[in-house]
C-alpha cells in the first residue's frame, strides 16, 4: 500500500470527525503532485521551519528588544512554545496536529521588528495605502515574498494553512479576512487552537521574562488570586526551593491549568454543538475552543496586570517610541530615495509601488538589521 494511502487512513482511524483531515485539503494555489511519505500540512511545516522569514524570527522582539538581553524570549522562541501548546491540545482534542503546528509555526511570520510597536508604526505610514497587518502580511510572506522555488512564488502552503495565517486572532492580533479564504466562515477548530495556545504562551512567558527583567516583582503578583492559589500550592509540596524554581513551577502550573481547563469546556462545548464534521465547526459562527467562564475570570486580573505594570512601563514604553522612531525614519529615507534599496528589492517596486516595496522590505527585517540601517544611513561616521 502506498504511504500516502495510510497516512490518510491512520487520520481516518484517529483523527475526530470535525477534524480537519489533509485528504478533504483544499490544495494549493499552485498545484502539486503529493510528496511519496508525508501529507500536505507536514509538507508545508517543513516548508515554515526552512523559510528565511522563519529563522529572521529569533532577532525579532517578543516583548523586550532583542540586544536588551540573551535570556528573554524572542518572536522564534515565543512560536515554538505556541507550537508545543497549541499541540499538545489538539492531540488532546483529536484534531490534525500537523495542520495545528504549521498553523502555529506560521503565526507570527509577518511580524516586523520591535514587535506591535513595529506594526503600528507601519500600519501608520500606510494607513492611506492599504494599511499593515502582520497577518495579511504572513500571508504575503508564504503566497509571494519568500522565494525557495522555479516553478511559483512563495512557499505555496495549502489552503488551510494560510486561512489559519490569515484569520489567527486573539487580544492582540486582528483576524484578516480576506477574498479567497471564506471571510463568512470561522476558522478551523486547529486554527481556534492557535489562538489560544498564543494567548496561553504570551501570557504567562511574557510574565516570566516580566519577572527576570526586574519590570514586575513577585510581591505584587501575590495580590492575584491565580498566582497566590498556585503559590501556596507549591509551598506546601516543596519546604525548601529557590526562587528560580518556585518561579519556574508557578508559570509551568500556569500554563498547565489554563490548557487543562481549554481541553475540557471545548470538548463540552463539541458535545452540547453535536459536531460531525468539520465543514459543521465552521458554520459556528463564534469561538469553540474556548476557556470556562471561572478560567477567564481567573485570567482577567492577570492580564489587566501584565497591560497596566508590564506593557505600559516606563522601560517598554520607552523601547516603544524609540522602535517606531526607528521604523519611521527609515521608511522616510528609503520613500525619498529608493535606490538607497538593495538591486533585489528595488526590482519589486515595478510592480507593487514605491510604498508597499518598502513596507515589505521594513517588515522583514530583524531588530539588530533594522538598527544597523539606521546607523548606515543617519550615522557620519557608520560605513554604508
Amino acid at each position: 500500500m502506498p504511504y500516502q494511502k495510510q497516512l490518510k487512513e491512520i487520520e481516518n482511524m484517529i483523527l475526530a470527525p470535525y477534524a480537519m483531515k489533509s485528504e478533504h485539503s483544499k490544495g494549493r494555489i499552485y498545484p502539486e503532485k503529493e510528496h511519496p511519505y508525508r501529507s500536505g500540512y507536514q509538507r508545508d511545516r517543513d516548508r515554515i521551519i526552512h523559510s528565511a522569514a522563519f529563522r529572521r524570527l529569533e532577532y525579532k522582539t517578543q516583548v523586550f528588544v532583542n540586544h536588551e538581553g540573551d535570556y528573554y524570549r524572542t518572536r522564534l522562541t515565543h512560536t515554538i512554545e505556541v507550537a508545543q501548546i497549541a499541540r499538545t491540545i489538539a492531540s488532546v482534542l483529536r484534531l490534525n496536529i500537523d495542520l495545528t503546528e504549521a498553523i502555529a509555526l506560521a503565526h507570527d511570520l509577518g511580524h516586523t521588528a520591535f514587535g506591535h510597536s513595529g506594526e503600528e508604526a507601519l500600519n501608520e505610514l500606510m494607513s492611506k495605502h492599504g494599511g499593515f497587518n502582520h497577518n495579511t502580511q504572513g500571508l504575503r510572506v508564504v503566497d509571494y515574498l519568500e522565494e525557495r522555488y522555479p516553478d511559483f512564488p512563495g512557499i505555496n502552503l495549502t489552503w488551510e494553512v494560510r486561512e489559519g495565517i490569515a484569520k489567527h486572532s486573539t487580544a492582540f492580533d486582528v483576524s484578516s479576512r480576506l477574498k479567497g479564504l471564506s471571510p463568512e466562515e470561522s476558522p478551523t477548530l486547529e486554527t481556534q487552537v492557535v489562538d489560544i495556545a498564543d494567548e496561553i504562551a504570551y501570557d504567562n512567558h511574557d510574565l516570566d521574562d516580566g519577572l527576570a527583567s526586574g519590570l514586575i516583582r513577585e510581591a505584587e503578583l501575590e495580590k492575584l488570586s491565580i498566582w497566590d492559589r498556585l503559590n501556596k500550592n507549591i509551598a506546601r509540596k516543596y519546604d525548601h526551593i529557590s526562587p528560580e524554581k518556585r518561579r519556574y513551577l508557578i508559570i509551568r502550573s500556569l500554563i498547565d491549568l489554563q490548557a487543562t481547563d481549554l481541553i475540557q469546556e471545548t470538548q463540552k462545548n463539541i458535545l452540547k454543538l453535536k459536531l460531525k464534521s468539520c465543514k459543521d465547526a465552521k458554520k459556528i459562527d463564534k469561538k469553540i475552543v474556548t476557556f470556562s467562564r471561572d478560567m477567564l475570570q481567573l485570567r482577567k486580573p492577570l492580564r489587566l496586570f501584565l497591560m497596566e505594570r508590564l506593557y505600559n512601563h516606563y522601560r517598554v514604553v520607552r523601547m516603544s517610541i524609540k522602535a517606531k522612531h526607528f521604523i519611521q525614519e527609515l521608511f522616510k529615507v528609503y520613500l525619498a530615495n529608493p535606490k538607497q534599496l538593495p538591486e533585489k528589492i528595488q526590482n519589486r517596486i515595478s510592480q507593487d509601488g514605491v510604498r508597499r516595496t518598502v513596507c515589505d522590505y521594513i517588515a522583514g527585517m530583524t531588530d539588530r538589521y533594522a538598527l544597523d540601517e539606521y546607523k548606515k544611513l543617519f550615522d557620519p561616521y557608520e560605513k554604508v
